[in-house]
């Protein structure tokens, strides 16, 4: 490996980054830097190699002939090289990296931390609120939290808990519900991005093809459950969702039936390995957890 001396490392992160994505502009935003940083650097690794890599183009930076296969190896050596990072600090069992989708995160798991905490004190942890799922295997993610039909591969995959869904309102309109079929002359609230539709439940109820009238569409399902607690109308809801605000009256759910969407909360961890202590750990804590809240939501509204 002592060729590796005569390129610096920077130098050889510049070009990986310039071949990989494309151009000189994208490389500088990766690594927070000027343009002109960028290539300098690929200017003087050009020189040291003794060939041009790229060739500048209107559209872009394009690799020469003699620049691709140096480009392919360099980013599988900086792959490697970052999962060999992101192993050597998943080794740190003091802290426990958890992704999880933002609205789980923001509706019912950040206010039950400190439970965790106080039960495993060893244990700090890192959130990372985010709906694009990771590979736990080759970054520092210890565990993802998602919702999904359970079909990720590559990876060990535990369910949670059954997603189901049912209306939820504010209590002042949930008065104003005598039954399910009044919902066609009440504003329902849409989240646009949700992975299902109220068919799902109007079927289950027997009411498929009910035309019902929407008032408000988000994209973010945390804007939705705001606008139903606001009493703007009636809202599709989750039991993670929605089970805190329903817990303290904030909401209720004007029926009792309940509709299975065929997904589920899961935990995604990796397949290979021994899994760690603070895995087993957060994963018996959140089961736990879990319990009790739908315990909780079973007593508050029998399912019909």
């Amino acid at each position: 490996m002592q060729n590796l001396n005569l390129v610096p490392m920077n130098g050889l992160r510049a070009v990986e980054a310039v071949g990989r994505l494309g151009s000189l502009q994208a490389a500088a935003l990766e690594f927070g830097v000027s343009i002109g940083a960028i290539s300098q650097q690929i200017h003087k690794t050009e020189a040291q190699l003794g060939h041009a890599l790229f060739e500048r183009t209107g559209r872009g930076m394009k690799a020469t002939a003699f620049g691709r296969p140096v480009l392919i190896r360099l980013s599988e050596a900086f792959l490697l090289m970052s999962e060999a990072v992101a192993l050597a600090a998943r080794q740190d069992n003091s802290i426990l990296t958890i992704s999880v989708a933002p609205v789980f995160a923001s509706r019912w798991l950040v206010a039950r931390l400190e439970g965790f905490t106080e039960l495993n004190p060893e244990i700090g942890l890192r959130i990372d609120a985010s709906t694009r799922l990771v590979d736990p295997a080759s970054t520092d993610v210890d565990i993802c939290i998602r919702v999904g039909n359970g079909s990720w591969r590559d990876a060990r995959v535990e369910k949670i808990l059954d997603q189901q869904v049912f209306p939820v309102c504010a209590p002042a309109l949930a008065a104003r519900l005598g039954k399910p079929e009044d919902l066609a002359n009440f504003p329902v609230i849409i989240d646009s991005h949700a992975m299902f539709g109220w068919d799902v439940w109007l079927e289950t109820a027997g009411l498929g093809g009910l035309e019902l009238s929407t008032r408000h569409s988000f994209s973010e399902a945390s804007l939705c459950l705001d606008a139903t607690i606001g009493g703007q109308g009636v809202m599709l809801a989750w039991q993670t969702l929605a089970c805190d605000a329903i817990a303290d009256g904030r909401l209720v759910l004007p029926f009792s039936s309940r509709a299975k969407t065929g997904f589920g909360h899961y935990f995604i961890t990796p397949r290979q390995g021994k899994e760690p202590a603070k895995v087993r750990a957060f994963k018996t804590w959140i089961r736990a957890e879990v319990a009790a809240s739908m315990k909780k939501l079973d007593a508050l509204f029998p399912v019909g």
